[in-house]
């Protein structure tokens, strides 16, 4: 089958299911387009014809999933505020708080670690951070769910040692 024959004959049905997906009529027919284009750019990429429409709902998909993660970063984002220059003291305060989380980070389990660092301070992605660290993606995010939990309970327990030190009672 001829792409303009399979357009003609499944581009209503590839709308249809895309609408479902993006929940506006002209993001669909985008994104069936951009399935048929990228069918257009790599005609090799489907061996078996009869595969072809199987081929275009799995693109469909994909490309739906992917506008949909676009337009959801698009609409969380916040351009930053302007700011004014840091006062000395906010300097002390933040600077005491990465000495905190550095302690904290100390406290976590290697592997822990290594994925917060990754993830936080080199800003890697799941499948980047599995390849460095020759595990699974899974993993990945089993063990930085897993690692931000002590994080947060460690430096919990470093600020109520802190106010217990400071003020030399016991809260309750």
């Amino acid at each position: 089958m001829d792409i303009t024959e399979l357009y003609a004959a499944h581009r209503l049905s590839l709308v249809r299911l895309a609408v479902l997906l993006v929940d506006d009529f002209a993001s669909a027919e985008d994104v069936v387009q951009d399935a048929f284009a990228a069918l257009a750019r790599r005609p090799d990429a489907v061996r078996d014809p009869s595969k072809a429409l199987a081929y275009l709902r799995v693109s469909v998909v994909n490309t739906a999933r992917s506008s949909l993660r676009r337009r959801r970063t698009a609409r969380a984002y916040t351009p930053p505020h302007d700011l004014s220059p840091p006062s000395p003291e906010d300097s002390a305060v933040l600077a005491e708080e990465h000495r905190e989380v550095i302690a904290a980070l100390q406290t976590l389990a290697p592997r822990q670690r290594e994925v917060l660092v990754l993830r936080y301070w080199s800003n890697l992605s799941e499948a980047e951070i599995a390849r460095t660290l020759d595990i699974s993606q899974g993993t990945v995010k089993s063990t930085a769910s897993r690692a931000l939990v002590a994080l947060q309970k460690s430096m919990q327990t470093s600020a109520r040692t802190s106010a217990q030190t400071s003020t030399g009672k016991e809260e309750r």
